[in-house]
């Protein structure tokens, strides 16, 4: 039960006092806090069920669990639960994700997060750009050990004893004759144009925790995730700086040339994750860094058209891409059609369909409009020469040789300046007569 579910609060819930008065003092009551998945737990929260359930609650903590949702997992620490809370809990009960193996994170910080103990003053913990007020326990620290230890379980092999061999079995006599090998033939060497025996590069601490913070918690990305995504962020909203010299020219391509790092460094460790001994922890997690590793390919692919480096993908262009272009499947589709789809991202996606503002037209605008229309005489190419003809009202009115009526002259813009125009005149014979005089 959590708090989400009381009405119309914790105090108050009719169902919690009932439990409270009635329920045998030996039986404990599980609470997940505020909500099923809890991004914080405060003491006065648990004072507060305490109060109403006459006993201490058992957490259950959904904190690392992933099981409403396939395409997340959570490596991160166990985090945002202040060790304050441990007196005053009958016990804590964690609820991780499905895959066995990818649990050593969760269940470690868990750990050290219980042996946590008040025997200094208050102090504030400075953690990589954020700041843990807890005394006893740093998320970061915990992280830290944990993943340290776990490099280790990567390094062994999944066979039963670690990494010992297994014993080979005693061979049972047989009338069988084994099976003839001949040592004549020289052992395969790879020839001049191939690649000698390949070597694995060795997995590394900062491989894991570039793996927790792609993977961190529920409710935040870790460090460098949330760094990748700001950068992507401000690659987009910037992208005009790389078509065009600006003053924010070399910084887009700085940044651009940071976040292709940053991606190669995913590509990196997810080719060293894949050669780690131990293959049990590797299944367990393959399919998520395999999501992640193709996410990166395409933004990593995206920036550098942006930047003029290669071709517009075909997954873009194309109006038949290929399946892996529509992530997520059925399931995906039709979350995107839900109005509240992406409203907790870290930033907001504007929609699809353009949006154009109509104004009336000022003399400033002059300049804007006679640019556009000889874009259009030459047919959108800079280069071309002007296609001479015969003056039109309209070639008048768009090149500022007449003035337009103000009741009938409209810019239109979009989110890059005035991209079309309407000019007219309430009366054009006069103007008519005009130009062929001029002719």
């Amino acid at each position: 039960y959590c708090a989400a579910f009381c009405t119309p609060d914790v105090l108050r819930s009719s169902y919690l006092l009932t439990v409270g008065e009635n329920l045998l003092r030996g039986i404990d009551v599980l609470w997940t806090g505020p909500k099923v998945v809890s991004h914080t737990i405060s003491v006065q929260s648990i004072e507060e069920v305490s109060s109403v359930l006459r006993r201490a609650p058992v957490i259950w903590d959904n904190i690392h669990a992933n099981d409403y949702d396939p395409q997340r997992i959570f490596l991160g620490p166990y985090k945002h639960r202040p060790t304050d809370l441990i007196p005053k809990l009958r016990g804590v009960l964690t609820n991780p994700n499905c895959e066995f193996y990818s649990n050593f994170v969760a269940i470690h910080t868990l750990a050290t997060w219980c042996k946590a103990s008040p025997k200094e003053g208050p102090r504030v913990v400075e953690t990589a750009g954020e700041e843990e007020t807890d005394p006893c326990y740093s998320p970061q620290k915990a992280l830290t050990l944990a993943l340290t230890d776990w490099l280790q379980e990567f390094m062994s092999t999944d066979q039963p004893g670690g990494s010992r061999r297994p014993a080979l079995l005693e061979q049972e006599s047989s009338d069988e004759e084994p099976m003839q090998m001949d040592v004549s033939e020289s052992p395969y060497c790879p020839g001049p144009g191939e690649n000698p025996l390949y070597t694995a590069e060795p997995l590394t601490l900062d491989d894991l925790k570039l793996l927790s913070d792609l993977f961190y918690l529920p409710y935040e990305y870790g460090g460098i995730a949330r760094s990748m995504l700001e950068e992507l962020h401000w690659l987009k909203i910037h992208r005009q700086a790389a078509a065009e010299q600006t003053d924010k020219t070399e910084e887009w391509r700085s940044k651009a040339r940071q976040f292709d790092s940053r991606c190669e460094d995913v590509v990196q460790m997810f080719n060293r994750l894949s050669n780690a001994p131990n293959r049990s922890i590797l299944y367990d997690l393959y399919n998520y860094i395999c999501d992640i590793k193709s996410g990166v390919g395409l933004a990593r692919a995206y920036v550098k058209m942006l930047g003029g480096q290669g071709q517009p993908s075909a997954l873009v262009m194309s109006e038949d891409p290929e399946p892996w272009g529509f992530r997520g499947g059925l399931s995906g589709e039709i979350q995107r059609m839900l109005p509240g789809h992406g409203n907790r991202d870290l930033f907001k996606h504007p929609p699809t369909t353009p949006v154009y503002f109509m104004r009336a037209y000022c003399d400033k605008d002059k300049t804007q409009v006679q640019k556009i229309w000889e874009e259009m005489l030459r047919g959108g190419k800079e280069q071309s020469p002007l296609m001479l003809q015969l003056p039109l009202i309209s070639d008048c009115l768009s090149s500022g040789q007449i003035s337009p009526s103000p009741e009938c002259a409209f810019v239109l813009e979009d989110e890059l300046g005035t991209c079309g125009y309407a000019l007219a005149l309430t009366d054009a014979k006069a103007v008519a007569a005009g130009i062929k005089v001029l002719v």
